[in-house]
């Protein structure tokens, strides 16, 4: 049975989509877009050098996952989180992210660690900056390397979308914290780490994940 290739066309609106939604993707979850900035269609379409249907896909896909909103009038924005709201991803963040360390914990060998310690080093070279979008790429670095050798993609997936619809949010929250240290959490996670200390490394990531959110919220 012979095999149907996509036409070319089809094949270009895909990668051109795909491109404005990883690109778009990591700009909000770095937080490079603060809340409720608005964008249009012509303009990610000008900037990307993409007809509007890409970059209509790429927003809709966005929209779905709660990274985007979509108001009834068409605007496009990115989200302003209510209390509730930042109460209620915190709470999934305390939920995942220390099951996610514990479930790596068995497989944090030596090397691992050194990278975690390396990937806060420049975490603190970002916070000298006073460079927000660098601060919280390397901070969710830093937990996703964790994570990654926890060897759960369902629950490592489910966990990049709440960081995705907090990344504005967590922008906002950078400028109110106005940090000049590093976060004391990480030392504690990575000593928890280094100690295999199970209880441990559950405490001090459910506080680095949700102390800072919940003073936003309060």
């Amino acid at each position: 049975m012979m095999q149907m290739n996509p036409r070319p066309t089809e094949t270009g609106a895909a990668v051109a989509h795909d491109r404005v939604y990883r690109a778009l993707r990591s700009r909000i979850m770095h937080g490079e877009v603060g809340p409720g900035q608005a964008m249009t269609l012509r303009g990610l379409g000008a900037e990307f050098g993409v007809s509007m249907t890409p970059a209509r896909e790429a927003v809709r896909r966005l929209v779905s996952e709660g990274a985007l909103f979509l108001s009834s009038s068409g605007r496009v924005s990115t989200p302003e989180l209510s209390n509730e709201r930042i109460e209620e991803l915190a709470a999934l963040r305390a939920l995942l992210e220390p099951e996610l360390a514990t479930r790596a914990l068995p497989r944090a060998h030596p090397a691992l660690i050194e990278r975690m310690e390396a990937i806060n080093a420049t975490i603190g070279q970002a916070i000298a900056r006073r460079d927000a979008v660098a601060y919280i790429r390397r901070n969710l670095e830093f937990h996703r390397t964790l994570y990654l050798r926890a060897q759960a993609p369902a629950m490592l997936a489910l966990t990049e979308t709440v960081w995705l619809q907090l990344g504005p949010t967590m922008r906002a929250l950078y400028g109110r914290l106005n940090r000049t240290e590093l976060p004391q959490h990480h030392r504690l996670i990575v000593a928890a780490l280094k100690a295999g200390d199970e209880p441990g490394l559950r405490l001090a990531v459910r506080a680095d994940v949700t102390q800072g959110l919940r003073l936003l919220a309060g």
